[in-house]
């Protein structure tokens, strides 16, 4: 009689911390806010971009404060007067790097919803992206790691084709940063693919 009155009484604290998961999504919202904020900064980026293609001088301005770029004339260290190929292709690598950040943003929000909130019922909805169908906490730590190399490895190039605008120690260190979240990247795979044979070892 005893043993079946306990799980009545413990019911309730349970269902109290089970829906406690509800509080992540104010967080969860707070990044599609964030989402908004990059999606706005890529237009301005953009439209910036093609203006100073058309020669305005405030757009070529607005985009060399947004990325350092440097020249030498005699000796003398000087910023470039056009939109030079350079420049150029350093804004574009920002605007790649604004998509993969929102890509970021995405599987974070999409799978950390689906995964630790609540379920979508996306199963028979055209647009389901494939690796929701799926996604696990596992999966995601990995999935996000990847994406994270991504961003690094755009934030690196940028930094080699503007070599001359950094010092030595700060290409150094974010290389050293890129090798770093490659060899987690790596870890946490290896452990993705190690848990679940020791889980098959254990249950024999």
């Amino acid at each position: 009689m005893t043993s079946n009155q306990a799980p009545r009484s413990i019911k309730p604290l349970a269902n109290f911390i089970f829906m406690s998961r509800w509080l992540q999504l104010p967080l969860y919202i707070g990044l599609i806010v964030a989402q908004c904020v990059y999606v706005f900064h890529f237009w301005v980026e953009l439209i910036h971009l093609v203006e100073a293609a058309f020669g305005s001088q405030t757009a070529l301005q607005a985009i060399l404060d947004s990325v350092t770029v440097k020249g030498t004339i005699a000796g003398a260290v000087v910023p470039p007067t056009k939109l030079t190929e350079t420049v150029i292709m350093l804004v574009v690598l920002g605007l790649i790097d604004v998509v993969m950040i929102s890509n970021l943003l995405i599987m974070v929000i999409v799978g950390g919803y689906e995964t630790f909130v609540s379920r979508m019922n996306l199963q028979e909805h055209p647009d389901q992206p494939e690796w929701l169908s799926s996604v696990n906490a596992s999966v995601l730590k990995v999935k996000l790691a990847t994406a994270i190399i991504g961003i690094s490895s755009i934030h690196l190039l940028k930094t080699f084709i503007n070599a001359d605008s950094y010092d030595e120690k700060v290409l150094v260190a974010q290389t050293s940063i890129h090798i770093t979240f490659l060899l987690s990247a790596m870890a946490i795979a290896a452990c993705d693919r190690i848990m679940p044979h020791a889980a098959k070892t254990n249950s024999h």
